[in-house]
């Protein structure tokens, strides 16, 4: 109760920086009257996972994956999330989230690590792991931003002031994030006391910053020419997490189950409670009883169950034609709703997610299953990717996940190695049917170099990277005079 008291305290002192860094402090509770004890230190801590919690409700899934050839349209109005989808962005009309949001938990952890460094603890170790998750916390938040805007503003220590200086900086370049990044990271694994998950693997750990770091080289990598250098560093890290107690779940849906949350598949996922969060974006995909079209089939409402949420957006044809029959993953990913016409001939109504489709209570469907950060299955085909680029044979790890994949079909499916370019396709073919709405397909795409082919709405756009990266909203700019518009969308 101590420490939920000074996480609601926490969380309402420090605001940080306000939307689009327009920073003003507020508060009359000063760093010298709250930064005393282990416990403010812990409930800081735990403020910072609850405002990642909020970022992640949304807005990770738009940056991540909303722009990808995953979503199209429901039986509902996409509104807003439309021009994400078609790739229709701009600046003042459809600009997407802006960066507030995440930089308001980067202040977050910018007191942890200004503070709590100088603060005392009862145990040496509980105090490392605090300060080593503050790290790997801002170095992914540093990797979202850099991957959607590019360079942004590097923000390093905590925003006490109204001065302009420390509030209004200008953009760093992306070469400069990344070397943050990477420092934070390296911190942070000098500073876990062991490889051991974290308690409900619902925080940052050795394992889960070492999962990162391999995604973070295998970008460098690729998109910013780190070579076979950086290649085997992201191949150690990625090692580094199989000697931890992780390991795939023989059962796909098991891994999704609301009640095996924090499973020994599971790195690292954003906790969701009941009475703590409200539903998270899986509610957007899912439909309604009485949306429901006359006519489907039996074997269709039992996988639909009780209905709830909304069917503003669903998977798209796209994505769902690619599905194998006896891929096991398919019904826990999506199912297609039929109706029927006046002829009573089955009619394609929608389709919708059911990777995260909640559990019922009496107060109907409740989607609050945990938005998963890192898991083994991904970790596997990172593993994958990097040896592929390293010209070693990346087949152990894709039939690994592809064995639970298909089961007693398996055989049909056995991955064998061939040329990178068919290899590299086939991995990334692999992380959609692992991954898909989980937030990491836009992202992929770029890795590999493959949005404009794979996009359908970017097909016709080829070589105007430019589009590879989000606009700044012209309420942010307005409000930093030093920051400039990316390319494109001036």
């Amino acid at each position: 109760m101590k420490n939920l008291i000074i996480t609601l305290l926490a969380s309402t002192i420090f605001l940080a920086c306000s939307k689009e860094l327009d920073i003003t402090p507020k508060s009359q509770i000063t760093a010298g009257s709250f930064w005393k004890t282990q416990d403010d230190v812990i409930g800081a801590r735990n403020g910072m996972y609850v405002r990642f919690r909020a970022f992640t409700n949304f807005n990770l899934y738009y940056l991540g994956e909303a722009r990808s050839e995953i979503m199209g349209t429901g039986i509902l109005n996409a509104d807003f999330r439309i021009p994400y989808f078609q790739n229709r962005l701009h600046k003042i009309t459809a600009p997407g989230p802006d960066w507030g949001s995440i930089y308001t938990i980067i202040h977050d952890v910018n007191l942890i690590l200004k503070y709590g460094s100088t603060i005392a603890f009862t145990s040496e170790s509980n105090k490392n792991t605090i300060l080593a998750e503050a790290y790997t916390m801002r170095a992914y938040l540093y990797y979202i931003l850099v991957r959607t805007w590019g360079g942004t503003p590097l923000m390093l220590e905590p925003t006490e002031s109204s001065d302009p200086e420390s509030i209004y900086k200008p953009r760093a370049s992306e070469e400069e994030v990344f070397n943050q990044i990477t420092a934070d990271l390296n911190k942070a694994l000098e500073l876990f006391p062991n490889n051991a998950n974290s308690n409900r693997r619902s925080a940052w750990s050795k394992p889960a910053a070492n999962a990162l770091k391999g995604d973070v080289y295998l970008w460098i990598a690729k998109r910013r020419n780190g070579g076979e250098s950086a290649l085997n560093t992201a191949l150690a890290a990625l090692r580094e997490v199989q000697q931890s107690d992780v390991s795939l779940l023989p059962n796909f849906a098991d891994v999704f189950n609301n009640a095996n949350k924090g499973n020994k598949e599971i790195l690292f996922s954003v906790r969701y409670n009941e009475l703590e969060a409200v539903n998270n974006y899986a509610g957007d995909m899912y439909i309604r009883d009485a949306d429901l079209p006359p006519g489907v089939d039996a074997a269709t409402l039992q996988k639909i169950g009780l209905g709830g949420g909304f069917n503003w957006w669903a998977p798209s044809e796209t994505m769902r034609k690619q599905f194998s029959a006896d891929d096991k993953r398919k019904d826990k990913s999506f199912v297609e709703i039929y109706g029927k016409d006046a002829q009573g001939n089955p009619t394609f109504y929608t389709s919708i997610m059911t990777k995260f489709s909640g559990y019922v209570d009496a107060n109907g469907r409740r989607f609050l299953d945990d938005i998963i950060i890192y898991r083994y299955a991904d970790v596997l085909l990172m593993i994958a990717e990097a040896k592929n680029a390293l010209g070693q044979d990346p087949s152990a790890e894709i039939n690994q996940v592809r064995q639970r994949a298909y089961g007693d079909q398996f055989e049909k499916h056995r991955f064998v190695s061939s040329s990178k370019t068919a290899n590299d396709d086939a991995i990334l073919k692999e992380r959609l049917f692992e991954l898909a709405f989980e937030g990491k397909r836009w992202w992929d795409l770029v890795r590999f170099n493959k949005a404009f082919d794979l996009v359908p709405t970017l097909a016709d756009r080829k070589g105007q990277n430019n589009l590879l990266l989000w606009p700044i909203s012209e309420t942010v700019l307005g409000r930093n005079s030093k920051l400039v518009q990316n390319p494109g969308y001036e």
